[in-house]
């Protein structure tokens, strides 16, 4: 039906950058709001930021000014840029989508998960 491929994650020290990138594919019809997730060891998975077809964007206060979600439509892909960088950005980070596909009707869809450590 639909995967997500997430690529990117890795070990940064404090203050680094890093870019998610998510990548749809399989039998869609429509892509509706996309958005990246995280959860760190021993804790809830949280919102980290989404953003509509339309290119509206939403934050997690923690990552505000720090964070850039943006997507690419044409590519169903969405990326996550990541800058400055601190030990409690360390979790998985998680791609979601919200699609219609063929056979499948309107859900939400998952990535399997990218490690993202920020480490000195």
């Amino acid at each position: 039906q639909v995967q997500l491929v997430e690529s990117g994650g890795g070990l940064v020290q404090p203050g680094g950058s890093l870019r998610l990138s998510c990548a749809a594919s399989g039998s869609i019809i429509t892509i509706y709001t996309m958005g990246w997730y995280r959860q760190a060891l021993g804790k809830q998975r949280e919102l980290v930021a989404t953003i509509t077809t339309g290119g509206s964007t939403n934050y997690a206060d923690s990552v505000l000014g720090r964070f850039t979600i943006s997507r690419d439509n044409a590519k169903n892909t969405v990326y996550l840029q990541m800058n400055s960088l601190v030990p409690e950005d360390t979790a998985v980070y998680y791609c979601n989508a919200d699609v219609f596909a063929f056979g499948g009707g309107r859900r939400p869809y998952w990535g399997q998960g990218t490690q993202v450590t920020v480490s000195s």
